[in-house]
């Protein structure tokens, strides 16, 4: 038999269902500007029906609602695409930042670049070819070679110092990602232990999830849910958190990187001492951005390489102004030499031979023992009268070493026996070539001095030949280098020729090879702005997405607190119209005749 009381427990259960709900709309109402929180809703159940006698057999009476849970609003597909889109995002947002630093250090808009530096040195190699015989034009070409050389060793410290930063930043991420791992575990032994009996840890849920969308920023991830609601997050195969279990990135061992002068390091796992590669994410961009600013140094040292070797080659074939006695360098028969010097360096080391070895894209460096080293001009006779000598150099070894990267950086500097006093008289801007002797009769015949047939020509002090063949070179591609450009060095057990067509640029002219680096710099960039922008619209989608499920909507919540409001009033209103039903059924009834 239904209980006279009844009634009155039907409109308790309403009156705390809807104090429930007002509670979880006034909750979420708190929370609409809290990062990471999800809209929360009271998840309501009609009671089991009560069963009454009636005229036609037994009918059910409703007893009232009940709260089962209390739920939140959340789009498990939105956020996994948000925790993957994010990675991409962040991955193209710290190349943007890195292509924004390489710009500024590479910047040619103003006079400070290493643009500028070039087109002034090819301009006093230029002057010095209309007045080669001014000091001044030849002091101008040292110190723009100068100039040159600072900005590329500028450059490519900064470069370094760039490299560096970024493992510094690395080393800080894996510091919050460490951290990030260690709290997503704690939450997920809270988030089990809340939900032992059943209920739903939604601002604990919420928390993790807002942990998860911190890491998607550092690593590309996937997501797993067991059973007892605790998070697996794995990236790359590796599963950085299991449960109550995580495993700790760190940065290895510095290793010392020659090449390019710095210290590199790899991402492991501490645990297990096993590499870590991410596949996306800042922590990816990072590598990779490295490893792009390695290729900048690169191509300064092959910059570099082309000046201490095709330039130089070029610079041994002329001569310069010092100790000539008239026009004629002449080689006595008693071995000694008359005439100004030829076959050194304007680049390196006076006593250094430089070679590129294209097989390795190294610079060959061959250092004789100081004052061992002998120059000679050999020619091959092809029935002409004028020929284009070889330089040979040859001395006793000292020692040959291989650079590349910023070991051929380190090594520019301009030969220090032109940068003595009186020593730009060094620098070759004449021409030299080897002519039959021709005696004062015009008959060709042997030179007394030298009992040879053919003699060293020089021309005038003011000659410049040479020196519009040094400033040819900036803008000559290989196939077009003159064949002057050759020197045949010689030292122990080795002998080989070095020609100026296989330079450390490629095919291409020293200023075709620097614009085309600077243009791809400047594409890659433009590019990544693109893609930056794409992903951060795409972003910007998701996010709408996902808060129209999890996001807190003020009008909503308001008319849910009018709707709960008034079922609360609705439902006192009914439990006090019933308590005076029962008063008068209790108090008033059977009181006739008393």
């Amino acid at each position: 038999m239904r209980s006279t009381f009844s009634g009155l427990n039907t409109m308790v259960r309403g009156v705390f269902a809807n104090q429930l709900s007002l509670d979880t709309v006034g909750h979420n109402i708190t929370n609409a500007s809290t990062e990471g929180y999800s809209r929360q809703s009271v998840n309501q159940a009609a009671t089991r029906a009560q069963e009454v006698p009636s005229l036609y057999g037994n009918s059910l009476v409703g007893t009232g609602v009940d709260a089962m849970s209390i739920m939140r609003a959340r789009n498990v597909y939105a956020d996994k695409q948000f925790w993957a889109e994010t990675s991409t995002h962040e991955y193209y947002k710290n190349q943007q930042v890195n292509y924004d630093k390489l710009e500024a250090i590479f910047d040619d808009s103003d006079k400070t670049g290493i643009l500028n530096a070039m087109e002034k040195f090819y301009k006093a190699w230029s002057d010095l070819s209309a007045n080669a015989s001014t000091n001044s034009n030849r002091v101008t070409v040292v110190e723009q070679a100068n100039i040159l050389i600072d900005r590329v060793k500028t450059v490519s410290s900064q470069l370094q110092d760039q490299i560096n930063a970024q493992y510094e930043d690395m080393r800080v991420h894996l510091s919050t990602i460490n951290d990030i791992n260690g709290q997503i575990v704690d939450l997920n032994k809270n988030i089990m232990s809340a939900e032992a009996a059943g209920s739903h840890a939604n601002d604990l849920r919420d928390q993790r999830d807002l942990l998860v969308d911190e890491l998607s920023k550092y690593m590309n991830l996937n997501v797993y849910e067991d059973d007892k609601g605790m998070y697996t997050v794995v990236s790359n195969g590796i599963s950085m958190v299991n449960g109550i279990n995580k495993l700790t990135l760190e940065m290895s061992d510095p290793y010392n990187n020659t090449t390019y002068g710095i210290n590199d390091y790899t991402i492991q796992i501490k645990e297990s001492g096993v590499s870590y590669i991410p596949l996306n994410g800042s922590l990816k961009a990072q590598l990779d951005t490295i490893a792009e600013d390695k290729t900048y140094i690169d191509k300064m040292a092959d910059m570099m390489g082309f000046m201490l070797t095709t330039f130089n080659n070029m610079h041994q074939q002329g001569a310069g102004i010092d100790g000539a006695d008239g026009n004629f360098g002449e080689f006595r028969n008693d071995g000694t030499y008359i005439g100004p010097s030829y076959g050194r360096n304007f680049f390196g080391d006076d006593n250094t031979i430089y070679s590129w070895d294209n097989t390795e894209h190294r610079v060959v460096a061959t250092e004789y023992v100081s004052d061992s080293i002998t120059r000679s001009l050999d020619y091959t006779d092809n029935g002409n009268e004028i020929y284009t000598p070889v330089v040979k150099i040859d001395g006793t070894l000292n020692e040959i070493s291989y650079l590349d990267g910023i070991n051929i950086i380190n090594a520019m500097q301009v030969n220090g026996k032109i940068t003595e006093t009186g020593g730009t008289t060094l620098i070759a801007a004449r021409k030299l070539t080897v002519e039959k002797y021709v005696d004062g009769n015009g008959t060709y015949g042997l030179d007394p001095n030298t009992g040879r047939e053919h003699i060293v020509k020089v021309n005038g002090p003011g000659d410049g030949t040479n020196a519009v063949n040094m400033s040819n070179l900036f803008n000559l591609d290989a196939s077009n280098v003159t064949n002057t450009a050759t020197l045949s060095v010689q030292y122990v057990d080795l002998s080989e020729t070095v020609r100026a067509d296989a330079n450390a640029v490629g095919k291409i002219s020293l200023n075709a090879y620097y614009n085309s680096a600077m243009s791809t710099l400047g594409t890659n960039a433009n590019s990544v702005d693109i893609k930056e922008s794409a992903q951060d619209d795409l972003i910007t989608q998701i996010v709408s997405w996902r808060s129209s499920t999890s996001g807190v909507d003020w009008n909503e919540e308001l008319t849910n607190m009018i709707m709960f409001q008034k079922g609360y009033s609705a439902c006192s209103r009914c439990l006090t119209t019933m308590d005076e039903m029962l008063d008068r059924l209790i108090n008033s009834t059977g009181t006739v005749g008393r």
